[in-house]
């Protein structure tokens, strides 16, 4: 039997998807192509070159070489290079800090980056004394819900803000903030004194604190955060952790090349 029209329809999206990378890997090989080489190289029509070129110059991922016929990579393509480069430079750079903070505490230290309106974790470490070895690298968490998130959001430009907190705030647990304007509140408290704290608010039996990770220009681009069992990681100490953790916080930003005044 033949393939049916939606399942052939999938094949030529994905060989279309599949050319226009190798599009990208070869203009990032060469410097430079025209339509010409770049069909031979691919082994297709002009035409079809064509339209990759076209489709990906819209999205600023190729440009065209002023009336020459050639094209490179655009301007776009750094756009997606920095999003990764600062997600590595973070991780690289917070590695040695979280592992000595992990060892102190006792506790898991994260780090996580704001990706599409969520707080996503790049960096874990465990302590001596952590009794969950749950990896959350790559997961994504609510920002209203998460110490780091709360990090995030209270930093973030105010369209951000705005968008989370005008939107149903999901109570993950009974004590869960779901109220915008308690949440508001919050906010403005985490932005006053540099830290964020959450009291079993994304689980149960769950705590803990962060604070921000600063890059060069000063903008907080990450937060660091440890977190533990509720027996452990009481209210009570989230004070005296927070110093702890916003020295290493201010150590990571001086690696990422932020230096307070």
């Amino acid at each position: 039997m033949g393939e049916t029209p939606r399942a052939a329809g999938d094949a030529s999206q994905v060989q279309s998807v599949d050319r226009a990378l190798l599009v990208l890997d070869l203009l990032a090989r060469h410097g430079e192509l025209g339509v010409t080489e770049l069909a031979a190289e691919l082994a297709v029509h002009k035409s079809t070159a064509f339209r990759l070129v076209t489709a990906l110059e819209r999205r600023d991922l190729v440009q065209q070489i002023g009336d020459r016929g050639k094209y490179r990579l655009g301007l776009g393509i750094l756009r997606l290079a920095a999003a990764t480069t600062g997600r590595l430079e973070v991780s690289r750079e917070g590695r040695e800090v979280c592992e000595r903070l992990a060892h102190d505490l006792g506790e898991t230290v994260n780090i996580a980056i704001l990706e599409d309106g969520a707080a996503v974790n790049v960096l874990q470490e465990y302590g001596n004394s952590s009794v969950m070895t749950r990896n959350w690298i790559g997961r994504r968490t609510p920002l209203h819900a998460t110490s780091s998130g709360k990090v995030l959001l209270a930093f973030a430009d105010e369209t951000l803000r705005k968008n989370v907190l005008t939107a149903p705030l999901e109570a993950l647990t009974e004590r869960t903030h779901t109220d915008p304007d308690l949440l508001l509140r919050e906010l403005a408290e985490v932005a006053g004194r540099g830290w964020a704290s959450t009291d079993e608010e994304l689980e149960i039996g769950l705590t803990a604190v962060s604070g921000p990770i600063r890059d060069g220009a000063g903008r907080v681009v990450a937060a660091v955060s440890v977190s533990g069992p509720s027996y452990r990681l009481t209210p009570d100490s989230f004070e005296t952790v927070a110093e702890q953790l916003l020295e290493g916080a201010a150590e990571i930003s001086a690696r990422m090349g932020h230096f307070a005044e």
